[in-house]
């Protein structure tokens, strides 16, 4: 889905997201409540400007009007694999993205991710995945790494990888298994306007991924090892 439809979809009484080249900003307007926006189009590739001028956007939000929600359109293929960004230190760029982000919510902005097209490793990770809850179009490509490339960095056969990703959704792509893992809250089919209403009016800033992974049976362990962690129990008993 192109960004110009979903935010009309959003944002029925009004918006003035814009794009400059693969930058999305704004504000939308829904339930008279005014809901700043920020984003990305195209398969944007997230170097050290895009970065920037997403984390000056959710600074601006917070200095100017304190405490109005904040959503985060994704669609990235990752971090941009340039000499220049590589360079002038992208990593850092990116984690100040996130820092940002952080810093809304904990300045008492209620922020959601949308994941509309493509969600791809560090572009995702620093941006709908640092939102207080992140939620994904049904037909979004949302993978941390292909499966070659994992076969490569792993060391372990593509084949094998492959076998693997049709039972557990650690190694598989797809916004369904995303979901199963907790990854995302849920998927938005339909009412675009009362999904995002329904999401600002329950979404709090607390973490619940790795419980809501293990409810759904897509991450197994890591809810049990953090709870016997805190309680100082052994994760079989957890």
């Amino acid at each position: 889905m192109d960004w110009q439809t979903l935010a009309s979809g959003l944002f029925p009484e009004g918006h003035t997201v814009r794009e400059h080249e693969q930058f999305l900003s704004g504000t939308g307007t829904i339930e008279g409540e005014t809901v700043a926006v920020v984003g990305t189009t195209g398969h944007a590739p997230i170097g050290i400007d895009i970065a920037l001028a997403q984390a000056t956007s959710v600074l601006a939000t917070v200095r100017a009007h304190p405490g109005r929600p904040i959503l985060i359109l994704v669609d990235t293929q990752g971090q941009r694999l340039r000499h220049r960004d590589e360079m002038l230190g992208i990593n850092s760029y990116m984690a100040h993205l996130g820092k940002c982000i952080d810093f809304a919510r904990r300045q008492g902005h209620k922020v959601i991710g949308l994941v509309y097209d493509q969600a791809l490793s560090g572009g995702f990770i620093t941006s709908g995945l640092m939102a207080d809850a992140c939620f994904a179009l049904p037909d979004a490509t949302i993978r941390v790494m292909a499966l070659p490339a994992m076969a490569r960095i792993t060391k372990v056969p593509e084949e094998r990888l492959s076998e693997l990703a049709k039972t557990d959704p650690v190694f598989a792509p797809g916004a369904e298994n995303y979901l199963r893992m907790g990854g995302l809250q849920a998927l938005w089919e339909g009412d675009f306007s009362a999904l995002l209403a329904a999401a600002l009016r329950t979404t709090d800033p607390v973490d619940r991924r790795r419980q809501l992974g293990f409810e759904r049976g897509g991450r197994k362990l890591a809810h049990p090892v953090a709870q016997a962690v805190l309680t100082g129990s052994h994760v079989g008993a957890a």
